[in-house]
């Protein structure tokens, strides 16, 4: 009874080896196979840990390519502005330098960057009003452009402000043709009066004022027209409230037919 139970137990623990041996066997790869499970299992669980540890690259965007209008700006003090190679910002009376060209480049409502075209740096404005040129344009690049008495136009900063007063920081030059302090210079005064002169045909802004001009002007007349012939002939009118909005809409036509005008 004893001799049995033992041969038994014998017999047992030489099965459990045996299953163990044919377990190992199958992790050990074969030449007619590729990968085995347990070489799958163990990528699937690499990949997961590369899945989920791993940051997304973010790709960085190249800055776009923004055109202007290549134009002198001619300071009401007698000089043109300029930006020479080593970025020093003044004025000058040589009006064929070619470090006068700049860019005006519309990036808003009136609103544009001034870039050198033979140093393609942006000119900008500190938070101490101080001028400065920049290889990439930033908020600070940012000049509101504003159409003055005579055609001249000023430009002022669009972050940098007066606190108390709300006054606008503006681009100017002295008597000497130096740069000024935007906080120094004064919107009535003629250091902060430049006329913009384009090299070839007119600015963008300019064409298109005119073409809204031309299709103002001839709606106006005629919706003068349509208001003749009403007049001639009553039996044809409208309603009241059609001909208070229609001498509405004339009133609203004329009115932006001449800011057009004072404009341009």
């Amino acid at each position: 009874m004893a001799a049995a139970i033992a041969s038994s137990l014998i017999r047992q623990k030489r099965q459990a080896r045996e299953r163990e041996k044919s377990n190992a066997c199958k992790c050990v790869s074969s030449p007619s196979k590729g990968k085995t499970s347990c070489d799958k299992n163990k990528l699937n669980v690499f990949s997961r840990v590369k899945l989920f540890g791993s940051k997304k690259r973010r790709r960085r965007r190249p800055e776009p390519q923004l055109k202007g209008i290549v134009t002198k700006l001619y300071s009401r003090q007698g000089y043109h502005l300029q930006l020479q190679a080593d970025g020093t910002i003044d004025g000058t009376k040589d009006e064929d330098s070619t470090y006068t060209l700049f860019n005006l480049i519309p990036v808003g409502l009136r609103v544009v960057a001034i870039q050198g075209v033979q140093t393609k740096l942006y000119l900008a404005m500190n938070s101490e009003g101080y001028l400065y040129t920049s290889e990439h344009f930033t908020p600070e690049c940012k000049f509101k452009e504003s159409v003055f008495e005579n055609y001249y136009v000023t430009y002022s900063s669009m972050i940098y402000r007066q606190q108390q007063s709300g006054r606008g920081w503006y681009l100017g030059l002295n008597k000497e043709g130096e740069i000024m302090k935007g906080n120094h210079v004064k919107k009535n005064k003629p250091a902060a009066h430049f006329l913009p002169k384009p090299l070839k045909g007119k600015p963008e802004s300019v064409a298109a004022v005119d073409g809204i001009r031309s299709i103002l002007v001839k709606f106006l007349c005629c919706a003068l027209c349509v208001e003749i012939v009403l007049c001639c002939q009553p039996q044809y009118a409208p309603n009241k409230l059609f001909i208070f909005i229609q001498r509405k809409i004339l009133e609203l036509v004329f009115t932006v037919s001449i800011m057009c005008r004072e404009l341009w």
